[in-house]
């Protein structure tokens, strides 16, 4: 998830509230699920692409530390409330999304199986090496997040912006002030706008309302039931929420303020860290990633090279 700038039918709501970022306490587990790719077409169902015939490659796998091949797992902690990304699939258990299957397809290149875990997304990355092995979960690369862990780039994604259809309220994506902006708590565009556009609103004596949310989902329900005025968040999820509400909203504006997305490993974690990089490259290299991410309608943040802690801005 970055960091920085609902009269809804009863099934469509329910599925936004089941469908899918560092803080200070460890993560809970915010439901029990399993991993797994679906074929449902409804509102919130899951299209990705079935790999469990994702083969395991034993070079690959030798690289793994002692206690994680042991163990025959990875322990993956995401924040399933971030569709089309990570989220619960209809059956209100199953963690689905593009995230997940390229973890599940990580997983099974060093011969491991995935457990995919539920958790509030601010707990992620302090739990990392402890209760997870690795956090896939929409991170957005920054500097301060690089300083706490390992990053294994996988994606890139801009942020925008979405409104009711038709813009009713005549917001300009330019000026966002005195208006009431939801956003999801932890991610970049949480901090970006404590961090820039609180201020610049206060000094320009228009403030700007924060409406703050742990789950992404939560904050798509209150700008479709007139909570918020704007909605900030990642592109794919800006995208999937127009698409999945039925028309009931709309994106503003272009998108902007592109970045990388990492695979989140421990920094004192060498071995898992190169074992994490090299299934990903692997996967890049024979078509696999392309195509977990084409399933997903979302080929176009592909990457070509799994980089480790890429320098950012």
């Amino acid at each position: 998830m970055r960091s920085a700038p609902l009269v809804l039918a009863s099934a469509l709501a329910a599925s936004l509230l089941l469908a899918g970022c560092s803080g200070e306490e460890a993560a809970e587990p915010a439901a029990s699920g399993s991993a797994g790719s679906g074929t449902g077409a409804g509102a919130g169902s899951s299209t990705g692409l079935d790999v469990s015939g994702v083969e395991a490659d034993e070079e690959l796998a030798a690289l793994l530390p002692a206690d994680v091949a042991e163990a025959g797992t990875l322990v993956v902690g995401t924040d399933a409330s971030y569709a089309p990304a990570e989220y619960i699939d209809e059956d209100g258990t199953t963690v689905v999304g593009y995230d997940v299957d390229l973890i599940t397809a990580v997983a099974a290149r060093l011969g491991l199986e995935a457990d995919v875990q539920p958790a509030d997304f601010t707990g992620i990355i302090p739990a990392i090496g402890s209760r997870y092995d690795v956090g896939m979960s929409s991170f957005t690369i920054t500097a301060e997040r690089l300083e706490q862990v390992n990053m294994i780039s996988y994606f890139e994604a801009g942020e925008a912006y979405a409104v009711p259809a038709g813009n009713p309220d005549g917001v300009d994506p330019d000026n966002l002030c005195g208006l009431v902006v939801g956003v999801q708590t932890g991610t970049v565009e949480d901090e970006e706008m404590e961090a820039t556009l609180i201020p610049e609103c206060e000094a320009a004596g228009n403030p700007v309302e924060p409406l703050r949310f742990e789950a992404q989902s939560d904050v798509t329900t209150a700008l479709v039931g007139g909570r918020a005025d704007v909605m900030w968040a990642d592109s794919p999820i800006i995208a999937y929420a127009v698409e999945q509400t039925g028309g009931q909203l709309e994106q503003l504006g272009d998108v902007f303020a592109s970045a990388p997305q990492g695979v989140v490993v421990a920094k004192d974690d060498a071995e898992l860290t190169e074992a994490v990089q090299a299934a990903l490259q692997s996967l890049i290299d024979d078509g696999t990633y392309g195509e977990i991410l084409a399933a997903w309608g979302n080929d176009a943040g592909a990457v070509e090279t799994a980089e480790l802690n890429p320098a950012v801005d």
